[in-house]
């Protein structure tokens, strides 16, 4: 890595540092804040500097969020080929489902484990749970957890070789299926109209698959930032990552108003009184 990258890196100082052990496996957690518990999950190619914004703009709006570790370099600056290698191991790894016909991601049974216990130690009435691409979909299926009441699935990307395809075994579709007629689950969504990793096929299977509990949002691509980090100018090469590479820091910029409507939607299903601490200590 360059010094240059370097400087781009960011230290994670503000949060601390977390081993969490889910039935006898250990990861990495990242945690601040109080409030009801959020798990934000990081897009490829790992916790970067854009999605730990995205991680203070929750922390700050009075929730305790939690960024769990899947892959990548915890804090960097995502460069293009530092980026495809982490891509390459992650599609290798038998903690992800990458392609089609995989089913759902084993991994996700260790975050509804991580989220049985930040409810345990922030109450409330569940916990909230932002997925980004390569992580999009696990957001819905991290909701076969009953803490998990406030599921958003961002710009999601698997499978990566079927854009109409939906990460998820036909046994989970069926139990989520049950927790929104049981419980009146919804799932926040968003995409680029013309993000050629996460399509319109793929809202439609999620509409499909959810009906009227599914509020798939979408933007134009020509909103998106047109200077994201290399990875995304070069390996993803669309209009991709709504809330983070591609947000645009603006008062009143669609981007930036998808960031809020994330917002009010935890606050909505998370904390409906409204009050809002937003102290920003760490735990």
């Amino acid at each position: 890595m360059s010094a240059e990258n370097e400087r781009l890196d960011d230290a994670i100082t503000d949060f601390s540092r977390r081993l969490v052990e889910v039935d006898g496996v250990v990861k990495t957690v990242y945690a601040a804040g109080s409030g009801p518990a959020v798990v934000l999950m990081p897009e490829m190619p790992g916790i970067s500097p854009d999605v730990l914004r995205l991680a203070r703009w929750v922390r700050d709006a009075g929730f305790a969020v939690y960024v769990p570790s899947l892959f990548g370099v915890d804090g960097a600056y995502p460069t293009a080929e530092g980026g495809k290698e982490v891509v390459r191991r992650a599609c290798v790894s038998a903690e992800f489902r990458a392609f089609a016909g995989g089913g759902t991601s084993p991994v996700t049974a260790w975050l509804r484990g991580l989220a049985r216990q930040a409810h345990a130690e922030h109450g409330g009435p569940g916990v909230g749970a932002i997925g980004l691409c390569f992580t999009g979909n696990f957001a819905l299926t991290m909701a076969l957890e009953p803490a998990v009441i406030a599921p958003v699935v961002n710009h999601p990307s698997l499978p990566l070789d079927d854009p109409a395809g939906l990460e998820i075994s036909d046994e989970d579709a069926r139990a989520v299926q049950e927790r929104v007629a049981r419980d009146g689950l919804k799932v926040l969504a968003y995409r680029f109209d013309d993000d050629r990793w996460c399509t319109g096929q793929r809202f439609a299977a999620y509409q499909a698959l959810l009906g009227d509990a599914f509020d798939g949002r979408v933007l134009a691509g020509g909103s998106a930032n047109i200077d994201p980090p290399p990875f995304f100018r070069d390996v993803v090469e669309t209009p991709h990552s709504v809330v983070t590479a591609h947000l645009i820091d603006e008062d009143g910029h669609p981007t930036l108003k998808a960031r809020d409507e994330i917002l009010a939607f935890l606050t909505d299903r998370l904390n409906p009184s409204g009050h809002s601490e937003g102290n920003g200590q760490a735990l």
